[in-house]
């Protein structure tokens, strides 16, 4: 039955147990629904990614339109959090710690918090990398490689200015870029 208009339809709540695996607590309630949107968490992320793909996109529609213009604002892409978040999901989630120790997974538990933050310095231009962590890989021939591992805010900046820096120099590069 259809509420009047504006209204919201009564929740449509299961009786039936569920098939094969863990009974949830909820499973034989009869609740409705939580009050406010239980989806909201996961819009931020989607509106993020949509809003940092139009950015992308006037880019690149600038560059495609003339090719001998000068991009002279593009910072304020790097440092806007939609950017960063992106940026953030981007990097290896099992990638090695840089100096700090700090892994993507505790980064990500105060996310927003910490994107705020690197923002903020960004913008300020009181943001500093810090030092790599060095370490060594056996080769085959008996040397050693040496390996630097960036601290996990180091490697969100450097992938959102890929992002940014893509949208330009994809369009001279393509047809002869073989990835070397």
């Amino acid at each position: 039955m259809m509420n009047e208009h504006g209204k919201s339809d009564n929740p449509i709540v299961p009786r039936k147990l569920p098939n094969k695996g863990n009974m949830s607590a909820e499973a034989m309630e009869e609740r409705g629904l939580t009050k406010g949107n239980s989806s909201e968490q996961n819009m931020l992320r989607t509106q993020g990614r949509v809003g940092v793909q139009t950015a992308l996109g006037r880019i690149r529609k600038a560059v495609e339109k003339d090719r001998k213009q000068k991009l002279t604002a593009l910072y304020h892409h790097v440092y806007n959090v939609d950017m960063l978040r992106e940026s953030y999901y981007a990097i290896k989630r099992k990638a090695a710690p840089g100096v700090d120790n700090v892994t993507w997974s505790y980064y990500g538990e105060n996310l927003e918090q910490n994107l705020r933050g690197l923002s903020n310095r960004l913008k300020r231009c009181a943001y500093r990398a810090q030092p790599t962590k060095r370490s060594y890989v056996p080769k085959a021939d008996g040397g050693k490689r040496p390996i630097g591992v960036s601290v996990i805010e180091d490697k969100i900046v450097q992938r959102a200015s890929v992002l940014v820096l893509n949208q330009i120099y994809e369009l001279d590069f393509t047809g002869f870029s073989y990835g070397f």
